[in-house]
């Protein structure tokens, strides 16, 4: 009997090693925060997560739940996350020479975002888990030569989170959790930089153009014909960065009576200095419109100069990561339904702004974020319909951390409200499927966003249309 529970869980093991490196290697996000964690859970829309422990996924919602699974537990999920983020265009100005472009077309795209978790109970008193999932998330894409490329063309933000837990049972009545979270984040940020307002105005330090004009180089007719020849042209930025860094959670949960749970559960925030490069494709002097001869030499100076000062090279970003806390009540009526709701509290206060700065010291880009601390509101029911069919349902309203004064491109987001609908069908005594599906409302958000109130980068005017549509397939596994 020792022989076989020894083969057993080295047959488990390899299986957990397999899919975490499937989970590692997949880790993409569809959006900054990612509830998206199981997906038992989605069917009604995360309600009563740190109380429900209905599951081993409990390890992110509420370590303390663990030791409640007298079975050791696997459970594989994937969630197919699709937002939509239309822009429709009101008031925009083009940057300074150049022309003004589309709408971006739709900047949202499906993703896929998978967890894994395995429970272990050592004792009857205490259970080990492991957790490897994606916390943040985030991607937005417009077409190239839209009216904002001067802001933003992709935002691409993937995370991955590795997460053993350990939980106790003091008391019949009270369970306790926590553990230490390894994260790995890797950002992409990219955009146009407008090289012709660069090339006109000398903001890089070169003198530009105007410099020239000014200080008596060129006569102000020579100037207007060198800015002339560059009208339009741009640069394409891509910044790239990763780091790793640690964090921890911790849990409780109280079984109030034999038919209510109460669970409050709280993540650390994460702080992250992301290292990576900037790289620049910039034009060349051959590329400027035809000059007068005597221009020529000058005009290859100045566009030497800027593409000096758009160098490729080092670069950093400081960025924090919320922290959370939940309270979660779950509540068995009867033996066909249970009712939960969760009030969930994130501090994103933490993200003030966004700022990329060279190894030099050099600040290359800043953008004001000011995001504001949120508040998430869910409620849900379970109907054990019969033996092998659970139904689920639930509704949430979860607030942006987005101010309407400082909404940008890459994160045009607004408060939403949740509508899910879920089931689970067990197969057998060992194996259980859960399907689940949720739509979401985002307000409609209007932006007004020239960034720094320079017309160097256009202006942004008009309003977003989002929505996002979210399809969660979960197979969990209980040793008998």
């Amino acid at each position: 009997m020792k022989r076989d529970r020894f083969h057993r869980r080295q047959l488990v093991t390899a299986m957990a090693a397999a899919l975490m490196s499937v989970a590692a290697n997949q880790a993409l996000g569809a959006a900054f925060a990612l509830q998206e964690q199981n997906a038992s859970g989605l069917g009604h829309a995360y309600a009563g997560g740190a109380a429900a422990a209905e599951d081993v996924s409990t390890i992110f919602y509420n370590p303390a739940g663990l030791v409640r699974l007298a079975s050791m537990q696997i459970v594989v999920a994937g969630n197919l996350i699709c937002p939509s983020a239309k822009f429709s265009n009101s008031a925009s100005l083009p940057a300074r020479f150049q022309t003004l472009g589309g709408t971006g077309g739709d900047a949202g795209s499906c993703d896929v975002v998978p967890n894994l978790y395995i429970g272990i109970p050592f004792t009857d008193k205490w259970s080990f888990g492991l957790g490897v999932n994606v916390p943040f998330g985030l991607k937005t894409e417009y077409d190239s030569s839209w009216l904002g490329r001067f802001q933003a063309i992709e935002s691409k933000l993937e995370t991955i989170n590795i997460n053993p837990v350990l939980s106790w049972e003091p008391t019949k009545e009270l369970t306790v959790g926590g553990g230490v979270s390894w994260q790995r984040v890797k950002a992409t940020l990219t955009n146009n930089v407008n090289w012709s307002a660069l090339f006109a105005g000398g903001q890089t330090g070169t003198g530009g153009v105007a410099g020239l004009v000014l200080n008596g180089t060129i006569t102000p007719a020579a100037g207007a014909a060198l800015i002339g020849s560059a009208a339009g042209l741009e640069s394409g930025a891509n910044v790239t960065g990763n780091d790793s860094a640690w964090g921890w959670n911790v849990g409780v949960l109280w079984q109030a009576t034999p038919q209510t749970r109460i669970g409050a559960a709280y993540r650390s925030n994460i702080k992250y200095t992301v290292s990576g490069s900037v790289n620049f494709s910039n034009p060349s002097p051959s590329q400027l419109g035809p000059l007068p001869a005597q221009l020529q030499p000058i005009g290859v100076l100045v566009a030497n100069g800027v593409n000096a000062a758009l160098s490729n090279g080092d670069v950093t970003l400081d960025v924090k990561m919320p922290e959370t806390a939940n309270v979660s009540i779950f509540h068995q009526f009867d033996n066909k339904w249970d009712l939960m709701a969760d009030l969930q509290y994130t501090g994103w206060s933490s993200i003030q702004q966004l700022q990329v700065v060279r190894s030099t010291g050099v600040v290359l880009s800043t953008t004001p974020e000011n995001f504001r601390n949120t508040w998430r509101v869910s409620a849900g029911a379970n109907y054990r319909y019969s033996d092998n069919w659970t139904l689920r349902g639930g509704v949430a309203f979860d607030q942006s951390p987005v101010n309407d004064t400082d909404r940008t491109p890459r994160l045009p987001d607004n408060d939403r409200t949740w509508l899910a609908i879920g089931a689970q069908y067990k197969i057998s005594p060992a194996w259980a499927v859960d399907l689940a599906y949720a739509y979401i409302w985002v307000k409609n958000s209007s932006i007004n966003q020239n960034q720094g109130n320079t017309d160097a980068y256009g202006l942004i005017n008009g309003s977003y249309k989002n929505n996002v549509n979210i399809v969660g397939l979960q197979v969990t596994y209980t040793a008998k």
